[in-house]
């Protein structure tokens, strides 16, 4: 396997989505490799920080791949209606703000966590409550679940800059990120999650992802949007990379079959170093108008090379081209978004 078009369900990929509930169900539409790899899993699965833009589509593949299994999704469930939708697939629902460590200690204990809270936005002016979020919840959280499978979702943003030439960091690149307490917060959650594995011997995994790419959000939703409303797009940071938000959950919880003793880092992202500019051509093209560009482009980025992922679990199904047309359709038809731009292109560190 050479390439995302050579994956055996690339032919199988929509032409567009009607609705929200036609990109969810494809979304969280399960391969064979992930329900094998569930199914070599034993025990149910706790995920912690469900309410996010990923959590709810996440559990609801992992119901999808594991019916048998429990899934139990825990949140603070700010959002209206979610706690009801996740129940009517299957997820069993826990209200918790984990913050509050009695409630984080009354938590059932499910052989397998996926923890995927975290805190970024906002951060300036409120950088207390970031490396509570970030740093002292997955330390309670690594010490509540040692007798568990933990895999956590972190971030390239753990990385320092690369440059756009080099491929991206590996594995083994230090965790030494130019700027910010977001960041450095995110090496932190990292460190508390390997000392408790350390500590206890639990085997874990952590997902450093790069960009997960759903049509209501992501850089991808960021760079069009602008395009189609005639704004300039700012190529301060000017390389990305991106990986459709299916695959980038199927990876996380086959994550649980691979874990190891102690924690260990897996990059998880698409194959190409992507041109900011390029992007917002190929929009331009797709909408039929023109780009608008400010800024230049750096020698450097936030970039992260995922080979060691995909030598595990194969090349991610869906390919940039059908991302970018799904993508510029869905906008185009004027359908949700989730309104959270990305800030992708933030340098300083201030999220």
């Amino acid at each position: 396997m050479t390439a995302a078009e050579d994956h055996p369900l690339a032919a199988e990929l929509p032409e567009r989505f009607a609705d929200v509930e036609a990109l969810e169900e494809f979304m969280t539409r399960p391969t064979p490799e992930l329900v094998a790899d569930l199914a070599a899993v034993p025990g149910d699965i706790l995920v912690l920080g469900a309410g996010g833009k990923m959590g709810p589509t996440l559990c609801r593949m992992a119901k999808r791949a594991a019916p048998a299994k429990r899934i139990v999704a825990v949140a603070r469930f700010s959002e209206p209606g979610l706690r009801d939708r996740l129940e009517g697939r299957g997820v069993e629902t826990i209200t918790c703000d984990l913050l509050d460590e009695e409630a984080v200690a009354r938590l059932p204990r499910l052989e397998n966590v996926v923890y995927m809270a975290g805190r970024k936005f906002g951060s300036v002016g409120a950088e207390a409550l970031t490396w509570a979020m970030n740093v002292l919840v997955p330390g309670r959280v690594a010490s509540v679940f040692r007798e568990s499978r933990i895999v956590a979702f972190s971030t390239a943003c753990v990385y320092p800059y690369m440059p756009v030439t080099a491929g991206g960091a590996v594995e083994e690149t230090p965790a030494e990120p130019p700027v910010g307490d977001y960041a450095w917060s995110c090496v932190g959650r990292e460190r508390a999650f390997r000392y408790g594995s350390e500590r206890w011997g639990t085997p874990g995994r952590l997902i450093r992802l790069c960009y997960a790419i759903d049509m209501r959000y992501g850089v991808l939703h960021d760079i069009a949007s602008k395009v189609r409303a005639g704004e300039p797009v700012d190529l301060a940071m000017g390389h990305v990379n991106v990986i459709w938000q299916g695959d980038a959950n199927a990876m996380a919880l086959r994550s649980l079959r691979h874990v190891t003793t102690p924690t260990s880092p897996l990059n998880v992202t698409g194959p190409e170093t992507l041109a900011v500019r390029r992007l917002a051509l190929e929009f331009a093209t797709l909408f039929g108008c023109e780009a608008r560009f400010r800024s230049e482009e750096a020698g450097s980025a936030w970039l992260c090379d995922a080979s060691r992922a995909f030598a595990m679990f194969g090349y991610p199904r869906v390919p940039l081209q059908h991302l970018l047309r799904w993508q510029a359709d869905w906008l185009a038809r004027g359908l949700p978004s989730l309104g959270k731009p990305t800030r992708f292109e933030v340098r300083d560190g201030h999220f």
